[in-house]
């Protein structure tokens, strides 16, 4: 979130960042957000006993501010197919892989266990199948024989910087069209 705040501060997007939300009061990016005169929101997860009724409160709050784009930096919650289908088409997420391989958690780890020459990070539309849906943009960084899983996600994190905000001043811009389940990016 902070690489897509300071690059659209950077390069003067045409766009405003309408609010941070998160579902945890004590994550960092509220503080960032606020510094940076973004509004911030908090729906806490741990008030709602079921998954619906948390995403119903979170749609909410995030339809008050009207977004043309949902941008999941750092979210990580799995969301309900009626909460991705009222933001389909414009609700972009990235996730620390090369998808479709090693979706899910630990990515890092499963990458080095399956001994793959490259990993990277993958910008993806959001469809209620879990870390799957058109890919935006992917980013591969060489697995080292010498790699960790913390050396391998410092390396996947600093490509995360590079193309997530790459990939929303993309949609911004309105160069990204979905054919066939496959993204095109105009010129």
């Amino acid at each position: 979130m902070e690489a897509i705040v300071r690059a659209a501060q950077r390069e003067r997007w045409p766009a405003t960042i309408a609010a941070v939300i998160s579902n945890r009061p004590d994550a960092e990016g509220l503080h960032f957000a606020a510094a940076h005169g973004i509004p911030t929101e908090v729906v806490p997860s741990k008030l709602y006993p079921a998954r619906d009724q948390f995403d119903n409160a979170l749609q909410r709050a995030i339809d008050r501010y009207a977004p043309d784009l949902l941008v999941l930096a750092g979210f990580l919650r799995i969301l309900t197919a009626p909460f991705v289908e009222h933001f389909a088409g414009r609700m972009l997420n990235i996730h620390p892989s090369l998808l479709p391989s090693f979706p899910g958690l630990r990515t890092h780890a499963q990458a080095l266990a399956a001994g793959v020459r490259l990993h990277g990070a993958t910008v993806h539309f959001v469809t209620a199948d879990l870390d799957h849906g058109p890919i935006v943009e992917q980013a591969a960084v060489p697995v080292l024989a010498s790699d960790t899983e913390a050396s391998l996600a410092e390396r996947v994190l600093d490509q995360e910087h590079i193309i997530f905000p790459r990939a929303v001043r993309w949609f911004i811009e309105d160069k990204l069209t979905i054919d066939n389940g496959r993204v095109q990016v105009a010129a």
